[in-house]
């Protein structure tokens, strides 16, 4: 559809002349989106609150959202090359991995996780399972259980971290090799895909954040700081886990660590309405509003974190991140 336009007349030299230009409606409209929201699908719950505050405190905006795997919303960016003015990560090494520096700038930390094992009340073995005997359970020839796409999702190499950890943890040499070459078949894009397995009984079990069952009104079994990823101070045992991953082009490979986990939000260069993007960015990160919502959905804030691209920053958002020393 064409703006409207309006006429500007002047006259010089004794003649009139008539210039059109768009009508200041319709400039304030194009200016304000719709805002293009790539995000990981364990945001879902929390991204569709904050967006309810967000168009409520900005009446008239219109957001468009997509949801996926975290490294595949990077590279509808990268490689795709779809418009975005937000990508919110499940983890926030995506964004450094296949976006820095070529189609972003910067990346804020905002929010933490925990691996844990979900399931429900009538799944296989449900009543005996705990923080010691859960490997016994999960390898059960007659027991299921699912994992995302570590190639797609943070929550699939994290599950991969978390098999290995335990391995380490509990001493039980090749139990993660177990692990991975046993119910192939339920591995899925993005963790909260394995959902409708879980509800429907098809799976008994599956690797999932915390998060994602506590907003599912899912049971879940916690396991040990040593191995669901959630302490800082146990960063450097986390490491001793790795997994090799595609890269930022499709014949490059890298190897990712274990890491304590943080989501990471940027505005990606090219984006179609960076000024809009900025206001989403301040509302997500004020404490009392989209920190305040994802504390409520059970994720809790990572705000202030140290940013490994503080230099880079927007100055209106140092607020937000320390500097690395």
């Amino acid at each position: 559809m064409k703006p409207s336009l309006s006429n500007l007349a002047c006259v010089i030299g004794g003649s009139v002349l008539l210039f059109m230009v768009p009508a200041p409606a319709q400039v304030r409209q194009a200016a304000s989106g719709p805002l293009i929201i790539f995000h990981a699908g364990s945001l879902s719950i929390p991204f569709e609150k904050i967006i309810e505050g967000f168009k409520k405190e900005n009446p008239g905006t219109a957001v468009e959202k997509e949801i996926a795997g975290s490294r595949e919303c990077a590279r509808k960016v990268s490689e795709l090359h779809k418009p975005c003015d937000i990508l919110a990560s499940a983890d926030y090494i995506v964004i450094d991995n296949l976006l820095i520096p070529g189609f972003a700038d910067w990346n804020l930390k905002f929010a933490t996780n925990e691996m844990t094992i979900v399931y429900r009340e009538k799944s296989r073995r449900s009543k005996e399972i705990t923080e010691q005997n859960w490997s016994d359970i999960l390898l059960d020839r007659n027991v299921s259980f699912g994992r995302s796409d570590p190639d797609a999702d943070p929550c699939g190499y994290r599950t991969i971290f978390t098999m290995k950890l335990a391995e380490l943890y509990y001493g039980k040499p090749g139990l993660a090799q177990k692990f991975l070459r046993k119910d192939t078949e339920y591995i899925r894009p993005k963790e909260v895909d394995l959902l409708a397995l879980l509800e429907t009984g098809e799976l008994d079990y599956a690797f999932l954040y915390r998060s994602v069952a506590e907003q599912h009104g899912l049971r879940f079994l916690t396991l040990p700081d040593k191995i669901n990823l959630k302490r800082a101070e146990y960063e450097d045992y986390y490491k001793q886990a790795s997994v090799e991953l595609s890269g930022a082009t499709p014949a490059e490979k890298i190897t990712q660590y274990g890491g304590s986990m943080v989501y990471g939000v940027t505005i990606p260069k090219d984006a179609p309405h960076p000024e809009l993007a900025a206001k989403f960015i301040h509302f997500l990160m004020n404490k009392d509003k989209g920190m305040k919502i994802m504390e409520q959905m059970g994720q809790p804030t990572a705000v202030p974190s140290v940013c490994d691209t503080y230099d880079k920053l927007p100055a209106e958002f140092r607020k937000y991140a320390t500097r690395k020393k």
